[in-house]
């Protein structure tokens, strides 16, 4: 009798016994990742919207660029703003309109996009991109 139990003690001590993750601890992974998560998709989606901001700003700023070029050239601002107009002053199509009023003979000019955050930014002839509508555009 104490062979069998001496060879079962043995056969005991030397077994590995089943190891692994309780309930618990992996509900506690689980939040964890859930609470980054919470931080970290609204800062990635900010950040994404920031740079659709910048690029528009910057598309604005092309076509204001163009619209003073082809002014420089010809004497009078352009009547619309797209590639076919202002592809010969370095202009390339996007989202950009005129938002002003009147025709090719227009003394002034307002241009303005709208970004894909949804921001609707203007610049005229005398400031630069901005989401606030400055006078004088319609």
């Amino acid at each position: 009798m104490t062979r069998i139990k001496s060879a079962l003690e043995r056969r005991l001590a030397g077994a590995k016994s089943d190891e692994g993750f309780s309930l618990i601890e992996l509900l506690v992974v689980v939040i964890i990742i859930g609470i980054l998560a919470a931080i970290a998709i609204p800062i990635y989606i900010g950040v994404q919207n920031s740079a659709k901001d910048s690029a528009v700003q910057a598309d604005l700023a092309n076509a204001k660029t163009a619209v003073v070029a082809y002014y420089t050239s010809t004497g009078n601002y352009p009547a619309s703003i797209n590639s076919a107009t202002l592809g010969n002053y370095g202009y390339s199509s996007s989202s950009v309109s005129n938002d002003s009023t009147g025709t090719a003979a227009i003394t002034a000019f307002c241009l303005k996009a709208t970004s894909g955050s949804g921001t609707v930014f203007y610049i005229t002839q005398d400031s630069s991109a901005t989401s606030t509508k400055p006078t004088g555009c319609s």
